[in-house]
């Protein structure tokens, strides 16, 4: 976190730079180029961490955790609709697997390792269990409402929602999501904000001034747009790598998650080792609260409007670790206080998630 006048050189510079690499890799064509653009990727990833850090200080928790799950969310469902766009029937599955990676990417891999860099450092961290049981309880219905209930309905055939459905789980999943950001930033916000005990030296460190704020701020929306773009032209690459390895389709959708996500995976882990993990907690379940709460609701319009069908329900060993994963997080996230034990538990589940996505 700056608290300087200026911002360093390095973060203003590498968004530019990476907005520069992508406009030649229109020119050049060369597969090594791939790996050019794969380091402008992580460049502007790490950067875009960095101006949320900054803007996210500027406005106050839980403002701040809320900006980047919303920014991060944007990425995610830009990069979506592209691909859908692109794509056309043929990824009707594509919104199912990477929200559904997101999720467990979020619940088992995220706070799995913020977990466990927590503990490692500080033994034992708190949080505020008022804020962790609401966003679970949100992400909960979120979750089994549009990823498991279309396996379950009868008006239309296969893991998929009748139009009517859809708009209707599409207005559910707004309402469920908008109620969400109510209490978390008017009603309930003090359920949200970390404790003072656990505040460390950056909570109380001088505020960026008014310039620094509004610049990382332009900085930050330029780095979330080269990202969007750079992950669309590594899209074909990526897909054509998995299908020459033979793993299955699933395994692209959790690589755009993972790389969607690395902002807020990178902030939340860095707050867990400063030993603020309420910030961890608000970052991890908001992200996966809004790629619910906000993808699934605008690739239903893309649905209802081209008439495509929309593949949502998941199969049987996906609805297993959902559930498995949402019962776990909320056991290890009901006391209100964690060990390493519990950021042991999840990294193993988010191992199992990947082994038997490679080897079904």
């Amino acid at each position: 976190m700056t608290n300087s006048a200026t911002l360093p050189r390095w973060s203003i510079i590498m968004p530019f730079a990476a907005w520069f690499i992508l406009g030649g890799g229109l020119l050049i064509t060369a597969p090594l180029y791939a790996i050019l653009l794969t380091i402008a990727l992580f460049g502007g990833v790490l950067t875009a961490v960095y101006h949320a850090e900054v803007v996210a200080h500027k406005i106050g928790e839980p403002f701040g955790t809320l900006l980047l799950a919303l920014a991060v969310t944007l990425i995610e469902v830009a990069l979506i609709v592209s691909l859908m766009l692109a794509g056309g029937e043929a990824t009707s599955g594509l919104a199912r697997d990477t929200v559904f990676a997101a999720i467990m990417i979020i619940l088992n891999g995220i706070i799995g390792l913020c977990l466990l860099a927590g503990a490692s450092l500080h033994k034992e961290q708190s949080f505020s269990l008022q804020g962790a049981s609401t966003s679970l309880a949100t992400l909960a219905a979120l979750a089994i409402l549009t990823l498991v209930l279309p396996n379950f309905t009868s008006t239309a055939h296969g893991p998929v929602y009748s139009p009517s459905q859809l708009a209707f789980i599409a207005v559910v999943s707004l309402v469920l999501y908008g109620t969400f950001v109510l209490v978390q930033t008017v009603r309930h916000r003090n359920y949200f904000l970390p404790a003072e005990a656990a505040a460390d030296e950056e909570v109380h460190a001088a505020l960026p001034s008014n310039g620094v704020a509004w610049a990382s701020a332009g900085l930050l929306m330029l780095c979330l747009g080269v990202v969007v773009l750079l992950a669309k032209s590594l899209a074909p690459t990526l897909e054509h790598a998995v299908a020459a390895a033979g793993a299955p389709q699933a395994l692209v959708g959790i690589i755009i998650a993972i790389v969607v996500l690395l902002p807020e995976g990178v902030a939340a882990f860095r707050a867990a080792r400063a030993n603020r993990l309420q910030t961890s907690i608000n970052l991890a379940l908001g992200s996966a609260l809004a790629s619910i709460g906000l993808t699934i609701p605008v690739v239903a319009v893309i649905s209802l409007t081209t008439g495509w069908s929309l593949t949502l329900g998941l199969d049987a060993k996906s609805m297993i670790l959902l559930l498995l994963s949402l019962m776990i997080t909320t056991i290890s996230l009901g006391t209100g206080r964690t060990t390493i034990m519990q950021g042991t538990i999840h990294c193993v589940i988010f191992a199992v998630y990947l082994f038997t996505t490679i080897v079904p």
